[in-house]
């Protein structure tokens, strides 16, 4: 029986590549859904058949019902349209490749109706990890990491019998466009050299996280909760060429660590077809060409957005909404050209200090976190 999938932001880098795992692997997709990109979703559709089609933007929706008239698709929009398509009966994984604070309430829809979340959007456990965590084990549902490093954990994960075991998760990261560089040097910096990525290929505001080291620090809060373990048992260690993806050392000091391309859709069809392996898309990893393997140390002095995310990381409650909608509304600004790229850490750390923490907060009180967050960053 083929594999039914509903795509959560199917035009965007993760969307595209998910559907590339899924025809090379006789996947079917059932819902696919975009922000407002009408051409690429039609292009979609036509390819894949799905039941569902839904677009954010309500203009997109309506242009995407004339292009599609022709055919049996029905088109949703708006956050309806996003929980149906995590809600519908046919599809019995979701993945969540849609970016931002908007993927936690489809995950969280998805979850209770116990479907496999096949998880690309890192910032609904930065967000909500207690509640998504505590929701997928009362529904039964699965949450299989997309990101290549949560990836690499959860496969290098399986050769523990006990969580007990483990020592330590040491998350790698490239370290960037701009590794090695001093505070000062980044002053000038503008949105085009943020976004020249040395190994990846993603969508324009993951890159900038990358630039700042503001993703490594939501993958940092996303690890603590998919596998349970205290900020003080996870590592970072900058790996510029993004062929180790994560390692996990235990007790007994042995360390296995999981290798590869730097190619999305390896850590996508694991998620998919977990806890099997098939042949896939992915490009093969050469040893013997790949160069060699470095190891360096953080620069947190320079780049002030990690330590910043581990800070929140510590703290808990409801800090990491906070921290995660600071970051969006700046990364945003940043994009837009009104601030600089250094201003992204001093705008989050003005709200981190504006906005109150809850402890076991309510997803009430994430969502005003989250929107006092954002309104402490625009007024600067």
């Amino acid at each position: 029986m083929k594999q039914r999938i509903s795509i959560l932001g199917s035009t965007g880098s993760i969307g595209r590549q998910s559907l590339d795992v899924m025809s090379a692997c006789g996947m079917e997709a059932v819902a696919l859904t975009a922000n407002s990109n009408v051409a690429r979703m039609e292009e979609q559709v036509r390819q894949f058949h799905p039941e569902l089609a839904v677009m954010m933007d309500e203009n997109a929706a309506r242009d995407l019902r004339v292009r599609l008239a022709d055919t049996p698709v029905r088109v949703a929009s708006g956050l309806e349209g996003l929980l149906e398509a995590a809600e519908l009966p046919a599809a019995d994984t979701v993945i969540t490749a849609v970016v931002g604070m908007i993927g936690l309430r489809p995950t969280m829809a998805a979850i209770r109706e116990g479907k496999r979340i096949a998880l690309a959007n890192k910032e609904t456990l930065v967000c909500a990890g207690t509640l998504v965590m505590e929701e997928a084990r009362d529904y039964g549902a699965e949450i299989v990491p997309v990101d290549s490093e949560h990836s690499a954990l959860f496969q290098s994960l399986q050769a523990s019998h006990d969580r007990g075991e483990v020592k330590r998760l040491i998350l790698t990261c490239s370290g960037g466009p701009f590794f090695g560089k001093k505070r000062e040097e980044l002053e000038g910096m503008t949105r085009e050299d943020a976004l020249r990525h040395p190994n990846w290929s993603m969508g324009a505001k993951i890159t900038v996280d990358s630039a700042t080291l503001m993703n490594k620090g939501l993958e940092f809060i996303e690890a603590m909760h998919l596998y349970q373990m205290p900020p003080e048992k996870i590592s970072i260690v900058i790996h510029r060429e993004s062929i180790i993806h994560s390692l996990v050392e235990y007790c007994d000091n042995a360390v296995i660590a999981q290798l590869g391309t730097p190619d999305m859709r390896l850590p996508i069809q694991y998620a998919l077809t977990w806890p099997r392996r098939t042949p896939g898309p992915a490009n093969p990893l050469d040893l013997c060409s790949c160069g060699p393997l470095t190891f360096a140390q953080l620069d947190m002095e320079t780049f002030r957005c990690l330590p910043l995310a581990l800070q929140a990381a510590r703290t808990g409650g409801s800090a990491g909404a906070i921290l995660n909608g600071a970051n969006e509304a700046a990364v945003a600004l940043f994009l837009e050209g009104k601030i600089g790229f250094l201003e992204i850490a001093d705008r989050v750390e003005k709200a981190m200090s504006r906005v109150s923490v809850i402890q076991e907060p309510s997803m009430t009180q994430i969502l005003e976190a989250d929107a006092a967050a954002r309104e402490a960053v625009l007024a600067g």
